[in-house]
């Protein structure tokens, strides 16, 4: 069975895993959260919510009752604290300030379909960090207006606070001396282990480098080795937050987390292996090479503009998101065919998979099929008992049509000024 995304994300998610069991990301967050200025909290709790990309789902745990808690404390309704970092965390989810594990995810299979067409052609890791990167301020600044001048007067107006609400949703738990003496050991040895990474790969003849010197191209061990990176950046601080604070008492205990984590990849372990039986039935069959062809000799056909054809791209991803929210399930099913059929009308694999993580991020909250809608509703009834599935829907629309309308306009304004998408990337095919 040959499915790249696979091993990525098992040995990233146990990275993942220990620094959840470790305390370190829930210290981490709650601290931060717990420390914002009352006049900053709605731009605070987004900035952070965009950060907490890295946390993968534990955020989501996390997070939102945090952010209600503090948005009910300064005077702000607490459900668009929720919606406001819902809309940071998976609304903005193609925007962050750093590498995370689905950049590796979306390459394997970008690179994959790139192949069917091109077989020597590479995808970098970070081919789309810089329009990701560019991206964060503007999700902030959107997510910041929509909060603080339609979803929270809007609610304020139409949802009342329940006046019988526990007390425990109402205060905030700070976490304990230990802890945070915990927190800033493991904090000092992740700053060490940034500049110690940075000290290897600065000389000319590092390791680290290609053979040309590159730091950035697809084939420097830096790059190649995004995944096992991840896993230690996760996992060294965490193990020594997890001794200092006591949470791991022995290697027992890490092992027992690492564990845990297991059961919860599972349905991924089973989805990736039909996935890999259909992806290479389907290209060994020669049906990808097939329709991607004839949609090529079809786009053609219309000679329709790049930036037309690419706007049909964030259409498709949208409409087919409000039924398929799984990144990677999309993208297996997608890539095959868009990437070497937009490839044969000169549009680079980079641009499509840019274009398929801005629609496939915005219409993510605003979706029912969403896996943590359940887990968001819950958390808004313990403020709003009447709050359902449509309450946090039309809460959450007003961000999906925002973001997508701000999120294409930088993808636009990149290409139109000619600014990389990332490294190792360009927006036509064959690469310029």
């Amino acid at each position: 069975m040959n499915f790249p995304p696979l091993g990525i994300t098992i040995v990233a998610t146990f990275g993942i895993r220990i620094a959840e069991a470790s305390g370190f990301i829930n210290v981490g967050l709650s601290r931060a959260l717990s420390i914002i200025p009352k006049k900053i909290v709605t731009p605070a709790v987004i900035i952070i919510s965009v950060f907490a990309h890295l946390a993968a789902d534990s955020a989501y745990v996390i997070l939102m009752p945090i952010s209600a808690l503090i948005f009910y404390s300064v005077g702000k309704h607490p459900l668009a604290g929720i919606a406001a970092s819902f809309a940071g965390l998976a609304g903005g989810f193609s925007a962050s300030f750093t590498p995370s594990i689905i950049d590796p995810i979306m390459q394997s299979f970008t690179q994959s379909a790139a192949r069917i067409l091109d077989p020597s052609y590479d995808v970098n890791v970070l081919c789309n960090y810089f329009v990701s990167l560019g991206s964060t301020f503007f999700v902030i600044l959107t997510c910041w207006y929509i909060t603080d001048k339609i979803i929270d007067p809007h609610l304020k107006r139409t949802m009342p606070i329940d006046k019988d609400l526990d007390s425990k949703d109402t205060t905030i738990n700070p976490p304990t001396a230990q802890d945070l003496k915990a927190f800033r050991w493991a904090s000092l040895v992740l700053l060490l282990m940034v500049v110690g990474l940075f000290l290897l790969a600065y000389p000319e003849n590092s390791l680290l480098r290609a053979s040309d010197g590159s730091l950035t191209s697809p084939k420097s061990p830096i790059m190649q080795m995004i995944v096992p990176l991840l896993l230690i950046f996760f996992a060294v601080p965490s193990l020594v937050h997890g001794i200092i604070a006591g949470t791991f008492k022995d290697t027992r205990t890490v092992t027992k987390a690492m564990e845990k984590i297991t059961y919860t990849l599972v349905p991924f372990i089973v989805f990736s292996f039909f996935c890999a039986q259909f992806l290479y039935s389907f290209n060994r069959s020669g049906i990808g090479t097939l329709i991607a062809l004839s949609g090529a000799e079809f786009l053609k056909a219309l000679q329709m503009p790049a930036g037309i054809t690419v706007f049909g791209v964030l259409v498709l991803t949208l409409l087919l998101n409000i039924i398929i929210t799984s990144a990677t399930s999309k993208w297996a099913i997608l890539s095959p065919i868009l990437v070497p059929m937009l490839m044969s009308v000169n549009i680079s694999p980079e641009l499509t998979q840019a274009a398929f993580r801005i629609s496939d991020s915005v219409m993510n909250v605003s979706t029912p099929m969403f896996a943590f809608y359940p887990l968001l509703i819950s958390y808004c009834q313990r403020y709003c008992k009447n709050t359902g599935v449509g309450t946090l829907c039309l809460m959450m629309i007003p961000y999906t049509i925002g973001l997508f309308i701000v999120l294409t306009l930088v993808l636009y304004v990149f290409w139109g000024l000619g600014i990389p998408l990332g490294f190792d990337s360009g927006y036509t095919y064959p690469k310029a």
